[in-house]
């Protein structure tokens, strides 16, 4: 029996370890400059996760506000770190 308790413990944390490392941001790469359709700046990045993936990032007001997806201000954070994280785990 206890062994049979320890063997499920084992797999339950197994299984949410492997949730909560899925996938991470691994490398951040410039793609160029943009202008929207109101005029404003940006710069695009591609953001790569630890799952092989592959997303955009778009960076405003001199790279002070990083927002998911391309020439997209919908979901943003001030920090590049976040939005990265952010990215990878909604791809």
């Amino acid at each position: 029996m206890k062994k049979l308790t320890q063997t499920l413990v084992v797999a339950a944390l197994a299984t949410a370890s492997a949730a909560t490392f899925a996938a991470r941001p691994s490398s951040l790469v410039y793609t160029g400059a943009g202008t929207d359709e109101s005029g404003a700046e940006y710069s695009s990045y591609s953001v790569k996760c630890t799952d092989g993936q592959r997303h955009p990032l778009t960076a405003w007001d001199n790279r002070r506000k990083w927002c998911v997806g391309e020439a997209s201000q919908e979901e943003c954070h001030r920090k590049q770190i976040k939005a990265a994280k952010k990215a990878c785990k909604a791809g």
